[in-house]
């Protein structure tokens, strides 16, 4: 990602012997082999480096430049002082507030103020890019800046699958249940990625009354509401219903303007009014490309020492949308469908008979020649030994399901919803 942004010049001037060393939830340590390379990366290269960081994980990354003799210092990534790094900047303060978003923002702020108490659990959804984990992550920040001993703990919806399936695996489930039955507060993004796994949802059920029974604050993010969820199990649709739910809707003009003018001046950039309206009208509906906007005019400005005009705008917005344009992968597809039916995507591309397997692997094939521009003899590739008819009579099949069976055009339309969910994850 950080090639497609520099030349070939400085990419190889600066990075050619630059190596990482550790990459942690809240940390990227790279080694460079001079003092220069060290400044040079650090000074012109830092914000660049950690808004790549950024586009990939959705979240904020610590950056460690190391020289060859400074390696030796390094600290143990277990060496924690009990902080939560990977929060740092998604504060209130930071929050653009409009009509859009007021509703929610407000709800935050008094969970915050009154956790276990007010508003138990806060629900918040809304599409992808519009403040969700920014609300979730202040309410730890400000909850954790009063009360450091509280115990904070945030994870995704896909990960608590991940790390259940891991407990499961290495018979740590007790250990499992005391890290998130345990804690003052529970902060759960994109809980949307349990529905329709049992088991996960069996856990996460649990977990769930364990907190609340204790009086602790459990908050959760989604892309959709509950009643959005087909296959969502009915205990845990009723409990995200309990408290308070806020959905955070596309900002409106005046919003994203004060959005422009607030990330431009985080990255020192001064902008005339005219491109902040000419942005502000273009970038409509996600907060991460108007960012990825002002990030590329840093660039231009940084590297190229290009003075920022509506042309450089029109052209930085034109490579942003390009960026943009999200279609789905094999790859992505297949993961996304092993993902949900709760299995490997080895065992979808290999030659297991099991019902659920079977099923993944059609679904998948089918949502491959609907969501790409594959033949099928090159999805057939994706798989070990199907062949152009194995992979049309799988097609066909699951079509034939989706016009007859409700729950199968359910469990698609929701792995698709996943798929393309899944470009802010990435």
């Amino acid at each position: 990602m950080l090639a497609q942004q520099l030349t070939p010049t400085a990419m190889d001037t600066w990075f050619s012997d630059c190596t990482p060393v550790e990459l942690t939830d809240c940390r990227l340590v790279l080694c460079t082999s001079s003092e220069l390379k060290q400044e040079i990366i650090l000074k012109r290269f830092s914000d660049r480096i950690r808004g790549a960081l950024f586009e990939l994980f959705a979240s904020d990354f610590e950056l460690q430049v190391l020289t060859e003799d400074e390696l030796g210092d390094l600290p143990s990534p277990h060496d924690s002082d009990g902080s939560l790094p990977e929060m740092a900047g998604y504060t209130f303060d930071h929050f653009i507030v409009g009509n859009s978003n007021r509703f929610a923002h407000a709800a935050a702020v008094a969970v915050s103020e009154n956790p276990g108490k007010t508003y138990n659990p806060l629900f918040i959804y809304g599409n992808s890019g519009l403040g969700k984990t920014h609300l979730l992550l202040a309410i730890g920040n400000a909850i954790h800046e009063r009360e450091p001993k509280k115990r904070i703990v945030y994870i995704k919806g896909d990960e608590f699958t991940n790390q259940l399936v891991r407990a499961i695996k290495n018979g740590s489930t007790e250990d499992f249940h005391n890290k998130y039955r345990n804690v003052d507060l529970f902060l759960v993004d994109d809980i949307q990625f349990i529905a329709g796994k049992q088991q996960t949802q069996n856990e996460f059920f649990h977990t769930f009354n364990s907190i609340y029974e204790a009086g602790n604050q459990i908050v959760i993010t989604s892309d959709r509401p509950p009643l959005d969820m087909p296959t969502l199990d009915d205990r845990l649709r009723t409990r995200f219903e309990w408290g308070l739910m806020a959905d955070i809707e596309p900002p409106d003009l005046e919003t994203r303007m004060a959005i422009t003018r607030n990330k431009a001046a985080q990255l020192g950039l001064m902008l005339s009014d005219d491109a902040v309206v000419f942005i502000a009208d273009n970038i409509t509906s996600n907060i991460r490309r108007l960012e990825g906007v002002i990030k590329k005019l840093t660039a231009y400005k940084e590297i190229l020492n290009e003075v920022i005009t509506i042309d450089s705008v029109k052209r930085a917005i034109k490579d942003v949308l390009k960026e943009g344009i999200f279609t789905p992968t094999p790859e992505i597809i297949i993961k996304e469908t092993a993902r949900y039916f709760g299995i490997s995507e080895e065992e979808i591309r290999g030659q297991s008979r099991s019902k659920n397997v079977a099923m993944a692997r059609q679904v998948s094939m089918y949502l491959i020649r609907t969501l790409t521009d594959r033949s099928l003899q090159a999805i057939g590739e994706q798989y070990e030994g199907r062949n152009h008819a194995t992979v049309l009579s799988s097609i066909r099949k699951v079509e034939n399901l989706i016009q007859t069976d409700s729950k199968t055009a359910i469990m698609v339309r929701d792995i698709t919803s996943n798929i393309n969910s899944s470009e802010q994850r990435v």
